[in-house]
């Protein structure tokens, strides 16, 4: 067998093609692989029919290189596939940002320690350059960043109104589903919102973690404080731009913007009336259902509003705040000396537009009114027979009863 030699190899280095001792362990696993997916026989015949072939530096150079970047491609993607394992919790991540995110919080910069709670907090790595606020997560900044700018890019289809966060658009779409996730399981009423589901549990367990520090009086719920503290203060913070009129609370402003927009967007399912707050729908369910929650302790005369009972107990009281100057007759609201009044000067100033009879007051007027149109919004639940006049109803409801 013919030995062909490079002519400029070196005589004395006794294996002249030898590579470099680190590229030969770095392709060991490469090498072995290739020589097992090729066939013996096919290798063979190789050697048998081609020309013995004449190693270069360069050559195995250039081998080399390429070997040690596929070798470093596996290596990156074996990686890849890793687990990260926190060292403090022991919590297993699959990415190693979310794993990177979560070791600041065992092992990130304290900044303070309340007073009250001892809690340690610790130093975040997004802050808004706005307002100084920062965050563990750049998407968490990111959604921040739409509260200076006034960004709302997620809009409901139902109603237009539009949300910072994609997250509230789908909790705010509950109210057109009447999706009620979260139910209690002692009186199995059920709420759209989690926060309101937590307040709720208060009324069970009695828990009141919010008092005023200047009365004393307990709330279940950090807002109501709030709004309870101006009370003492005074502050009406939230003021209509159309007739000045201000209010303690905002839910109280957005109600009150209703009467100048005129929309009533809380619809009464069994007489179609519509009403500009769910609490005055609620009430208004009474009329249908005859029921007067709030009783007299005195009589055990009920009502179905809270102020109206509370308007009653002047009777009782014998506090009468105004007074008839022509007959003496006292009343506890203002509104019903004036009406009181009309008997003495003959006003009937509510006229019916159909048949032209006048009345006192109006509410006399709008029960005239169901003459004409025929609604009959009082329905007994017993036997099924509806009542245009609510005095009416409650003396047909005796014959049930027995009262």
């Amino acid at each position: 067998m013919e030995i062909v030699k490079e002519e400029n190899e070196d005589v004395n280095d006794p294996d002249p093609c030898r590579m470099k001792t680190e590229d030969t362990e770095e392709q060991t696993d490469l090498v072995l692989e290739q020589t097992y997916e090729s066939d013996p026989n096919e290798d063979e015949e190789k050697h048998q029919h081609q020309k013995p072939h004449h190693f270069k530096t360069e050559d195995m150079s250039s081998g080399s290189s390429q070997m040690k970047k596929t070798f470093t491609k596996g290596r990156q993607k074996s990686e890849s596939r890793k687990s990260f394992r926190c060292p403090h919790c022991e919590e297993v991540f699959g990415r190693k940002t979310d794993f990177e995110l979560h070791v600041r919080i065992h092992t990130g910069k304290k900044l303070f320690t309340c007073p009250q709670c001892a809690r340690n907090f610790f130093e975040l790595p997004y802050t808004c350059l706005q307002c100084g606020k920062s965050f563990r997560h750049k998407g968490s900044l990111k959604d921040h960043m739409r509260v200076h700018t006034g960004e709302r890019p997620y809009t409901c289809v139902e109603c237009g109104k539009s949300f910072t966060q994609s997250s509230s658009l789908n909790v705010h779409m509950r109210i057109h589903t009447g999706e009620s996730p979260y139910t209690c399981v002692l009186c199995e009423k059920s709420f759209t919102f989690k926060g309101n589901f937590n307040v709720h549990m208060r009324i069970h367990t009695g828990e009141s973690p919010y008092s005023c520090l200047r009365c004393g009086k307990s709330f279940a719920h950090k807002s109501n404080l709030k709004d309870h503290s101006r009370v003492h203060t005074g502050e009406r913070p939230y003021t209509c731009v159309q007739c000045g009129k201000s209010y303690t609370q905002s839910s109280r402003l957005t109600v009150h913007m209703r009467v100048h927009s005129g929309e009533t967007p809380y619809t009464c399912v069994q007489c179609g009336k519509s009403f500009t707050s769910i609490s005055i729908l609620n009430d208004h369910m009474r009329i249908h259902t005859g029921e007067s929650p709030y009783t007299c302790v005195e009589c055990e005369k009920s009502f179905i509003y809270k102020s109206n009972l509370k308007v009653h107990m002047r009777i009782h009281s014998e506090e009468s705040l105004y007074t008839c100057q022509q007959c003496g007759k006292g009343f506890v609201q203002k509104g019903a000396l004036k009406e009181h009044m009309r008997v003495h000067t003959g006003e009937r100033p509510y006229i019916c537009d159909r048949c032209g009879k006048s009345f006192t007051h109006s509410g006399s007027l709008k029960v005239h009114m169901r003459v004409h149109t025929g609604e009959r919004p009082y329905t007994c639940v017993e036997c099924g027979k509806s009542f245009a006049c609510r005095s009416n109803f409650r003396e047909h409801t005796r014959i049930h009863t027995g009262d």
